[in-house]
């Protein structure tokens, strides 16, 4: 029986490109400043420019890509004030999620949610597997978010986990090794599950510290891959 060629609708090729070009940009293929050339990607994937142009225009939602008028599409060429700016907007989020989860009454379910997400992030890092660590770290901050039970909050820190990625990659050098990373996180979800909202969002903003800080120290060690999560 000869299997019948079935087209992928129009949305899933659109963020199946996205996802390609969104990893380009993170692995380093496009480069800081580069202007992405539409005829060029659509030859490459073998896609036609409808597709490809959704998936630009998904990623400049996410802030992974910039359009400027009359000009094109370009990577960031993001800054300190950058990196500064997206931990400032991913606090807001995830102090505004720690407030609804400490008074509701899942407390309890989402911090062994959380508990159980950094355990597998401690087996990561102990393993020497700390690109596995880093996308745990995201896991357990997403999952944080969600536990909040908002469809729009979800949806405003899933665009600044993005830009949170990229800022890692680009001013940072990758994710931070460091085996106590885990402890970390789960003394922030044993605090959602039983301690006053205050002290709560008090271990929040020790956890993120002072990202431009954070920064400079990275950047004094050579070949050092540091993080502020």
């Amino acid at each position: 029986m000869v299997a019948v060629q079935r087209r992928l609708p129009r949305a899933t090729l659109s963020v199946q490109v996205a996802e390609r070009i969104r990893d380009d940009i993170l692995s380093g293929v496009h480069r800081p400043g580069t202007q992405l050339n539409e005829m060029d990607l659509a030859l490459e994937f073998g896609v036609s420019r409808g597709p490809l142009r959704e998936a630009m225009q998904r990623l400049i939602q996410e802030g992974l890509l910039r359009s400027e008028p009359h000009r094109g599409v370009f990577v960031p060429d993001l800054t300190e004030a950058d990196l500064v700016d997206v931990y400032f907007v991913r606090a807001t989020l995830e102090a505004a999620a720690v407030r609804r989860i400490v008074a509701g009454d899942r407390r309890a379910a989402v911090a062994a949610r959380l508990t159980a997400i950094a355990d597998s992030m401690d087996s990561a890092m102990r393993s020497g597997d700390w690109a596995a660590g880093g996308e745990l770290d995201f896991a357990f901050h997403r999952a944080l978010v969600d536990a909040a039970g908002s469809e729009r909050l979800s949806r405003t820190y899933a665009t600044v986990q993005a830009e949170t990625r990229l800022c890692l990659h680009r001013l940072m050098g990758g994710y931070r090794r460091s085996e106590a990373l885990a402890v970390e996180h789960r003394r922030l979800a044993r605090l959602l599950a039983e301690a006053p909202v205050e002290e709560a969002l008090a271990e929040l903003h020790r956890h993120f510290g002072d990202p431009a800080e954070t920064l400079r120290k990275a950047r004094t060690l050579s070949g050092d891959q540091t993080r502020p999560t």
